[in-house]
């Protein structure tokens, strides 16, 4: 038996692992459906190309046909190893505004303000530009700048400050407003994925227990309190048992999922598929949140982007493997995406409700058409950070070894589609300075030709995805959608917890692996604070 069963292993369960088997005292088991991490791929930050498509690494989920979308799946990739989706993702280094988390103290989630989760981010960083009143050192998380930057990537910044954008050093400072250089979760030039920081350094206390390969099927409760957990390791059926706490930390997608296989969520959605309604729960697997985003790809006429293009391409493959072998730098070095920033589509906005990032090559579909890679391209992401549209998890069958139903609605929004076309807009107007002339060549994608309001919507309906942050599916409140309370235990019942993303109750501004990572580290807190009372 152990003290806790944490159910996956990504940027919030490696934290908990971590923290959890602090106290000798505790017996903490982890168990991840993934395989080990431990490959180049993982570890090369520019292995995040193929780690987008691998099926050993990437669970390779889609969404049902978008009715918000002209009918089109949704590729919808999350990390399947050791660290999760932190293993698997561009590794930018993000925390959002600070008026997210206000945000969510002002819907009831008491201790969730800005300034209460400050110090849970500080103590998971390593900030390498040393510590500051907004940065920590010293924590398992690796935070630093990207030693080489592509020509490219500085022309972005510079054209943009050319357009009236003003300059930010630190999209994690006092205001998130600007373009600039992202920091990423990189040491030494490899990826510091939250296996890396958090559960390789304590895989041998004897107190805890990592196992891979292990898909969990179901959440044992009885009389309205979990006692364990079931899963599947080598095809052979077996329990683990917890005497204080099931932490669920699967993320948005699976978390609900696993609630739901359980008997645990809304009667409607249980009973037709023949599920045993355990304990009803009408928001799980609700409030799916992700930030709609789209690529505008031009074609590079300076020949100066990352392609795979022969013969220059090979040629500068083969050097390039040659200084990451040896040096740990130069474009293997980087996810792709170096610059960007944090712009309004609005000048009477309060805050920026665009993102951008830079990556100087032709990208389309996830990087799943090949053939891009063989062009001489820039392309620029554009993402609305707070979205209004919401979708949802459900279940296709009660398979536990089905994927779950994902419907992202991404677009229902009107509001979010008119800030998408105000994002390619600003993008056009960024790629039109002076910085780019004789660089920038016709547009690939959406096409010199679309101009029109109408035609821009109808290209958004047609190539429009997300960046990979899917949240707010078991959201934190008291309201009669809400899963879990401040104290991230499942409502009306003992000894569950969701400690993941899709506690967030509204997306925050940025990309979501450290605000996981924080949450993982106040849960902890909270966890080994009321052990002797539980949930």
């Amino acid at each position: 038996m152990f003290n806790y069963l944490i159910v996956g292993a990504g940027s919030a369960g490696c934290v908990l692992a971590n923290r959890l088997s602090e106290n000798p005292n505790n017996r903490v088991c982890l168990l991840e459906a993934g395989g080990s991490d431990k490959h180049p791929m993982v570890y090369t930050p520019a292995g995040v190309i193929g780690l987008m498509t691998s099926p050993r690494f990437n669970w390779r989920f889609n969404s049902v046909p978008q009715s918000s979308q002209d009918g089109r799946q949704i590729y919808c990739p999350r990390g399947k190893t050791l660290g999760g989706s932190s293993s698997v993702n561009a590794m930018l280094y993000i925390r959002g505004q600070k008026e997210d988390y206000d945000h969510w103290a002002s819907l009831g989630n008491l201790g969730w303000s800005w300034d209460e989760v400050l110090p849970y981010f500080k103590r998971s960083q390593h900030q390498e530009r040393g510590p500051s009143d907004l940065h920590g050192v010293g924590g398992p998380l690796n935070v630093s700048d990207l030693q080489d930057v592509h020509p490219l990537s500085t022309r972005f910044v510079t054209a943009a400050m050319q357009v009236g954008h003003g300059f930010s050093p630190d999209f994690n400072g006092h205001d998130q407003e600007g373009v600039g250089y992202y920091q990423g979760t990189r040491k030494n030039g490899q990826r510091c994925s939250a296996a890396a920081a958090y559960l390789h350094p304590v895989m041998e206390r004897p107190n805890l227990t990592v196992i891979t390969g292990a898909r969990t099927t179901r959440i044992c409760v009885e009389q309205g309190r979990a006692t364990g957990v079931e899963y599947i390791k080598d095809g052979v059926s077996c329990y683990a048992q917890a005497s204080d706490e099931v932490i669920l930390s699967a993320g948005s997608l699976q978390s609900p999922q696993l609630l739901m296989l359980s008997g645990i969520g809304p009667k409607a959605e249980l009973e037709p598929l023949g599920i045993e309604v355990v304990h009803e729960l009408a928001g799980v697997g609700q409030n799916l949140q992700e930030h709609v985003d789209v690529l505008v790809v031009n074609q590079d006429l300076s020949r100066s982007a990352v392609s795979m293009a022969v013969p220059m391409g090979l040629m500068r493959s083969v050097a390039d493997l040659a200084n990451y072998l040896l040096k740990h730098r130069g474009p293997l070095a980087s996810t792709v995406v170096e610059s960007g920033g944090f712009i309004k589509s609005s000048p009477e906005l309060e805050t920026p409700d665009l993102q951008l990032q830079f990556m100087p090559v032709a990208v389309d579909d996830h990087g799943r058409n090949r053939g891009m890679m063989f062009k001489y391209g820039l392309s620029i992401h554009v993402c609305v950070l707070r979205p209004q549209s919401r979708g949802r998890v459900g279940l296709n069958s009660a398979s536990p070894l089905d994927d779950p139903l994902i419907d992202l609605n991404m677009l229902a929004s009107k509001e979010d589609m008119q800030r998408m076309v105000a994002g390619v807009r600003k993008i056009r107007e960024i790629l039109q300075a002076p910085d780019f002339k004789g660089v920038v060549g016709p547009e690939i994608f959406p096409g010199n030709e679309l101009q029109s309001d109408q035609q821009l919507e109808a290209f958004l309906r047609d190539k429009a995805n997300h960046v990979y942050h899917p949240v707010g599916t078991c959201k934190m409140g008291r309201d009669e959608m809400a899963v879990v309370d401040e104290q991230l235990c499942v409502h009306g019942l003992d000894n569950l917890r969701v400690v993941d993303a899709s506690v967030m109750p509204t997306l925050i501004s940025g990309n979501t692996n450290a605000p996981t990572i924080m949450i993982g580290e106040k849960a902890a807190d909270m966890i080994l604070a009321k052990a002797s009372s539980g949930c």
